[in-house]
């Protein structure tokens, strides 16, 4: 029979599942990677425009995006085009970048594959007598580390032709040139961290909802049981 069993701590970690996986997945998904230095729009462009003013604009580079500032023909209008420059997998920049986005994918499946069980866990707790709060603990373990050998790939890309025209001649591997770094790596950096704290809170929920307490409840015939 299937007990649903809601405690505090397997519901924290349910959300935590969920925050970490997507937060993962967009900051992998975005451009804001690296931020090139100062650009302004080309004298053609220009020449194409009514009128505003000459800001310098800052495009960005991801693992496989960039965004840059396109100015429409005969409008002063200006808007921000992003997208993929690479079309397939060997097109992307830099090898150590093919490494970073194969282990961050691995990672972030792992993580997202997690976040869908922990959904469940409020009806299953276990499954051939392995909880499945351990089990998925085990599996965030270990795309925590994926995680962390891509973000650790990373840096030893900056060297690539494309991150040079970004950030100019002097960018080399783990140096930024003139370069700074975007939210997506951050984000990435932060999700990481979550990640292995969502692993060890795992062991929490188990203990939550495999308590005296609840195994009261579930003998005194209680279906849904609710805990603090």
């Amino acid at each position: 029979m299937c007990h649903v069993i809601v405690t505090c701590r397997s519901m924290l970690w349910t959300l935590l599942s969920i925050v970490v996986a997507f937060t993962e997945l967009i900051a992998f998904m975005s451009a804001d990677w690296l931020i090139g230095k100062a650009k302004l729009l080309s004298s053609e462009d220009m020449d194409n425009r009514t009128g505003g003013s000459q800001e310098p604009y800052h495009p960005t580079l991801g693992i496989y995006g960039r965004c840059t500032r396109i100015s429409h023909m005969r409008l002063s209008r200006q808007d921000t085009l992003c997208g993929p420059y690479a079309e397939n997998f060997n097109e992307i920049a830099s090898g150590f970048w093919q490494a970073t986005a194969i282990f961050l994918a691995l990672g972030i499946m792992i993580l997202c594959a997690m976040a869908f069980v922990s959904v469940f866990t409020i009806c299953v707790q276990s499954i051939m007598k392995k909880s499945i709060f351990n089990v998925c603990g085990l599996l965030q373990g270990i795309a925590g580390l994926f995680l962390i050998l891509g973000l650790i790939l990373y840096p030893a890309g900056w060297g690539c032709q494309k991150a040079i025209s970004y950030c100019g001649p002097y960018a080399s591997a783990y140096k930024l040139g003139d370069c700074s770094l975007g939210w997506a790596f951050y984000t990435a950096i932060g999700g990481t961290m979550l990640t292995f704290i969502c692993a060890v809170f795992s062991a929490q929920a188990e203990i939550a909802t495999s308590s005296d307490k609840v195994q009261e409840e579930i003998e005194e015939g209680k279906n849904l049981i609710c805990l603090l």
